[in-house]
């Protein structure tokens, strides 16, 4: 019985030690500069975002915080870089969409585990999606663009960020409400994607608000629907997909911090606080908000549980679409 204790006195003083450990080095954290992967090329959503957050985080946690895009997959190179990192927290990600559900989904050899291989952080932003079209498209409204591509199917193109990306399940859940034809073309990344779009090698594109936004307000895009629970302020003219009767369509995009799983606790909750404090800096907040991005900074466990459901819903978007990478 005497051994019994001391060998149960002794699993507890170790790991009363491992826990001092850990907080020492949460009170540590950070003492260098932390790499923040995005999971695809710069000029899209993803990566406005990131460097919209990037500085204000760097001055919560006293290092600069070094946005490294890693493009490629859907997000899926640069999601699974960040898996296979040293959980130590000098090394962060965004999040989406498209890395966390979409590509999931889609892909049965999707090299990560959404679920298993990230400690969610915090979700930093929501962003309405959106459909547009170069100008030289003569459709003027989502009405006319349904009755062209029924007129001419194969015809016209759309661009997405990849494949089993958000775009292209969005590109393809709406050819399949439609019963359009459209081909697909896929970049590695939204930036991409809208450069081919804006020169008119590819007629239209499925895309994040915040990219395009500027693009659409300056008429080098047309917008014809957006995917909000409301019209969005600076396009009242522009319809949601739930007016357009295309409720299946209406949901927005996300765009969270995450680290690799088995980072110390300690570790993420410094983040977490940090990266809220960013969020509410009133630069931060309005460079966000003028490209059509909602601040969020939920809890980690309000993270992981958003995650969850976005995948639910892609695996049966995907399922019942028949949508697969194989």
């Amino acid at each position: 019985m005497k051994a019994v204790l001391n060998a149960g006195a002794a699993a507890c003083i170790a790991a009363l030690g491992l826990a001092h450990a850990g907080l020492a080095h949460a009170q540590s954290y950070p003492a260098k500069p932390i790499r923040l992967i995005v999971p695809f090329a710069a000029g899209g959503t993803t990566d406005i975002v990131a460097r919209a957050v990037s500085d204000g985080l760097g001055r919560e946690l006293g290092q600069p915080v070094v946005v490294e895009n890693r493009g490629g997959g859907g997000g899926a190179i640069g999601a699974d870089a960040l898996a296979k990192s040293a959980p130590d927290g000098y090394t962060l990600g965004i999040a989406t969409v498209s890395t966390m559900a979409t590509n999931p989904a889609t892909n049965p050899k999707n090299p990560y585990d959404p679920l298993k291989d990230f400690a969610p952080i915090t979700n930093l932003v929501n962003v309405p999606n959106v459909l547009t079209v170069n100008p030289k498209v003569p459709a003027k409204t989502l009405k006319e663009f349904v009755a062209m591509l029924k007129a001419n199917p194969g015809k016209y193109s759309y661009a997405s960020a990849g494949k089993g990306s958000i775009s292209h399940l969005d590109g393809e859940l709406f050819k399949d409400i439609t019963q359009t034809d459209m081909v697909h073309i896929p970049y590695r990344g939204s930036g991409p994607a809208l450069n081919d779009t804006l020169a008119g090698q590819v007629n239209a594109q499925f895309d994040n608000l915040p990219s395009s936004m500027p693009h659409i307000q300056a008429g080098k895009l047309r917008a014809l629907a957006v995917a909000a629970p409301k019209r969005v302020e600076g396009l009242p003219d522009v319809p949601t997909f739930a007016e357009a009767g295309m409720k299946d369509m209406n949901n927005m995009a996300w765009y969270g911090l995450v680290a690799p799983a088995g980072t110390p606790a300690a570790i993420i909750t410094r983040v977490h606080d940090a990266a809220v404090k960013a969020l509410q800096d009133p630069n931060v907040k309005r460079r966000l908000a003028d490209s059509g991005a909602y601040t969020d900074g939920n809890t980690p466990a309000q993270y992981a549980a958003q995650i969850k459901r976005e995948l639910d819903l892609r695996k049966k978007i995907a399922r019942d679409q028949n949508i697969t990478l194989e």
